[in-house]
This record gives C-alpha cells, sequence and structure tokens, in this order.
C-alpha cells in the first residue's frame, strides 16, 4: 500500500533484537514456494517453520507451527487460500496473514480481506521485497498493491450501499476523535504508518497508537477491516 512493499524502508520495526518472525509458505506450486524459501532463508530475523501446498494443509500446518505470518496462494486444490484464511483464525488467531497471489480480481481481494487477510500482493512482487513485505505485516501493517487499493475502496462502496438498509436500525460504530478519522481515512489511501506520520507531522509510534484506538473502539484485528466498517457506516465516503 502506499509506496507499495518496499514502503517499510527495510528492517525498521519487528524481528529485530527479538526472536525470529516465523514463516509459513502456502502455494501449490513447489518452484514458487522454494523461491520464497531462499529469499527469506538469508535473513537473521526471519524463520522458516513450515510449508503446505493446499489450503487443508496450510491449516493443519498452522495449528502445529503457530507462525506469525503466512504467506499464502489463493487458488489452491483442496481447500483455496480464503477458505484456509477462514479457518487459520481459529487454529492460530495471531497469525497475520498475506495473500501472494497472481489473481487481480475485485471479489477476490474482497473476499480475503472479509477473511482476515493483512495483505493482497500480486506475485509480480520483486523477490528482494518479501522479506520487507514479512516485516511489515508482522509489525502491524496492512499491505495492498496500490493499484488495487482503489479496487477495493470499489467493493466497499458497493457493500455499503447493499447493507445499508439492513443496517440501518443496528448500533452505530463508536465514535472516533478528529485525528482518528485523519488517520483512518489515510489508511484507507494505502498509505502506510511511516506515509501517514509524514502527512500528519505525528511520529510513526503516534499512528501506531491512533490505528491501535481504532481497532479497539471498532472492536476489529486489522486496518481494512476498518475501513470496511468506516465506509459501511458512512464515518468516510470516497467520490
Amino acid at each position: 500500500m502506499g509506496s507499495g512493499p518496499s514502503g517499510t524502508d527495510g528492517p525498521e520495526g519487528a524481528g529485530y533484537g527479538s526472536e525470529p518472525i516465523r514463516v509459513l509458505i502456502v502455494d501449490d506450486h513447489a518452484l514458487f514456494r522454494r523461491g520464497l524459501e531462499m529469499v527469506l532463508a538469508g535473513e537473521d530475523d526471519i524463520e522458516i517453520v513450515g510449508e503446505a501446498s493446499d489450503g487443508e494443509q496450510a491449516v493443519e500446518k498452522a495449528g502445529e507451527a503457530l507462525p506469525d505470518v503466512v504467506l499464502m496462494d489463493i487458488r489452491m486444490p483442496r481447500s483455496s487460500g480464503i477458505e484456509a484464511c477462514r479457518a487459520m483464525k481459529a487454529v492460530a488467531p495471531s497469525a497475520k496473514i498475506v495473500m501472494l497471489t497472481i489473481s487481480d480480481e475485485e471479489e477476490d481481494l474482497f473476499e480475503a480481506i472479509k477473511a482476515g487477510a493483512s495483505g493482497y500482493l500480486l506475485k509480480d512482487i520483486p523477490l528482494d521485497e518479501v522479506a520487507a513485505v514479512v516485516r511489515a505485516v508482522h509489525d502491524g501493517q496492512s499491505l495492498i498493491n496500490p493499484s488495487m487499493a482503489a479496487k477495493l475502496l470499489t467493493e466497499f462502496a458497493v457493500l455499503a450501499k447493499r447493507d445499508h438498509g439492513e443496517r440501518s436500525q443496528e448500533v452505530p460504530a463508536p465514535r472516533l476523535t478528529d485525528r482518528e478519522m485523519q488517520v483512518l481515512k489515510l489508511v484507507a489511501k494505502g498509505m502506510n504508518n511511516r506515509d501517514i506520520a509524514r502527512e500528519l507531522f505525528i511520529s510513526e509510534n503516534t499512528v501506531k497508537n491512533h490505528v491501535r484506538n481504532i481497532l479497539e473502539k471498532l472492536q476489529i484485528h486489522s486496518r481494512m477491516e476498518a475501513v470496511m466498517i468506516a465506509v459501511r457506516e458512512k464515518l468516510i465516503e470516497f467520490n
């Protein structure tokens, strides 16, 4: 998002000076799995704790290895990445899941975010940026190809219109402060914490605190879920 995975600008954030980030790699193409393993194996702050070739195996491996980050394809045999993402939340609730896929279909993107994915990146991402993606997601970022951010917001808008009548009687979302609204709007534009900090002339830690408060108020777990709720509840609107 924002400046893309490279916008994380290297090793700042989680992983350094602490336990290695535990990564599970899931893809039905062995060659692609090997490529990811080779790239990540050279990183001192990242540890590969397992691999899987389909969704069912992925859920089983996640329950055993309890990874911090899962890199997973969407289109796989037996059980799709989206199905695995939903099931994985029960066996490894703290895992951050990044979809790495060749699919730029809006429906796949939207379903992945609804299923709890923290990132959605196309497989044309340079392999030397994958480690930065792992660190950023582990540190609480949500990553989506900038080219797909507009598609995601379009899907959110459709959902908001479709659900407006059904949700008109529900308790409204908790009120966010003006600063939290500013942060949420910039998150929705695809900006990472560093970009938001520069835009608002505040520190990255302050941005993280605002994001944490937003998630707590909305009682959700990911930045993109926050954007979905904000659009649905008309807290923010896009033309």
